[in-house]
């Protein structure tokens, strides 16, 4: 599969999985959905669930560090800014850091997967739910693979293809 391809199901993944109503309620859901999958498969992983004003659900797994909340907060910042999943930007840019010239400081924003849009019907994009301790091709998989499951979807038919080696 070719990015332009990898690109047009991140596009749907966007699209289609739409929250219907967001509170602290389906955060906690979600989050803790993330939480108990990778405890049973032995993922390090953090898990941060927002909205753009305040965190509404956070946890680690063994293995994980401060690093890991730092990339969360580069991830987020530049799903708030790009509107989009961060992964798709790796697939549209490729992964070397923003340019002094475009604004975005690599201080403060990342070109990295594990950051999804939360989109919730009339209000569009109001948060994000970010993955940060796998690779990031992985990190989306999960954020997609739980949105999935919170709104009854199936995983296969929104999950990209195993990268390639």
């Amino acid at each position: 599969m070719s990015a332009q391809d990898d690109i047009a199901v991140v596009k749907r993944q966007e699209a289609e999985l739409v929250l219907p109503a967001f509170d602290e309620a389906v955060a906690f859901d979600i989050g803790a959905a993330i939480r108990k999958r990778a405890l049973e498969e032995g993922l390090s992983l953090v898990v941060d669930i927002r909205t753009w004003d305040r965190q509404l659900f956070f946890a680690a797994t063994p293995g994980t560090s401060a690093d890991n909340a730092e990339w969360v907060r580069r991830k987020v910042n530049s799903v708030k800014r790009f509107q989009r999943a961060s992964y798709r930007l790796v697939l549209e840019r490729g992964e070397e850091p923003f340019s002094v010239q475009s604004g975005a400081d690599p201080a403060d924003y990342v070109i990295a997967g594990g950051g999804f849009p939360i989109r919730v019907p009339g209000a569009g994009i109001i948060g994000a739910l970010t993955i940060s301790g796998l690779p990031g091709r992985k990190d989306h998989g999960v954020a997609v693979d739980a949105l999935c499951d919170h709104l009854g979807r199936e995983r296969s038919d929104f999950a990209l293809p195993e990268a390639s080696s």
